[in-house]
């Protein structure tokens, strides 16, 4: 999060503690932990977060994700803000593979059923040949098998039919899969755009 507690986007725990452990000009810390502790948000510097460690390893270890260092454990911190950025992100969501897999929870958006990503495809509704554009509202996943059915067809000359339209989704797609995990529920409160990959042209 920046500074004012607004989303700005996920970074590897690395990263994450490579902010903690940076500090500015003045030896202030770049960023803290934000915690959650009995439905309240706590922060921590890099120090009392070791410390916390600490005691966390002893009483709950296997409770957490860890980073083993050569001397500790340390909790990987599910929240992290950064205090000397306060910009707020632009709130786009970038049209890319991940969020269009996301997006249509990995579902065939012909037959329903699920697969795994490597056997799903996207596919153009209206065919490119046919002038279909590259967008939200013409891309779906498809699975193979329905994806030959359809070929350069339209659904309708396929006889397919679509389960739901496609669509621009409002939030990052790809979150909502992890805040599923209860580890992430923390996000919740705090969430409002995320972005990664590369956009598809």
């Amino acid at each position: 999060m920046n500074a004012h507690y607004t989303a700005l986007r996920v970074v590897s725990a690395r990263r994450a503690f490579a902010l903690l452990f940076k500090q500015d000009a003045r030896k202030q810390p770049v960023a803290e932990v934000v915690n959650v502790e009995d439905g309240h948000y706590v922060s921590y510097d890099f120090q009392d977060w070791a410390q916390l460690s600490a005691l966390k390893r002893e009483f709950e270890p296997h409770e957490h994700d860890w980073v083993r260092t050569v001397r500790s454990h340390l909790l990987i911190p599910r929240i992290i803000r950064v205090l000397t950025f306060s910009k707020v992100p632009k709130r786009e969501v970038k049209f890319n593979r991940r969020n269009i897999f996301a997006r249509d929870h990995n579902t065939c958006q012909y037959c329903g059923k699920k697969f795994p990503t490597s056997e799903l495809s996207l596919d153009h509704v209206i065919p490119r040949s046919r002038g279909g554009a590259t967008r939200w509202e013409n891309i779906v996943c498809a699975c193979v098998r329905c994806n030959v059915r359809k070929g350069g067809r339209t659904p309708v000359q396929a006889s397919l039919k679509l389960i739901r339209k496609a669509a621009k989704p409002r939030r990052n797609p790809s979150v909502a899969i992890q805040l599923s995990d209860e580890r992430y529920a923390s996000w919740k409160e705090f969430l409002d755009a995320v972005y990664w990959d590369v956009e598809l042209r």
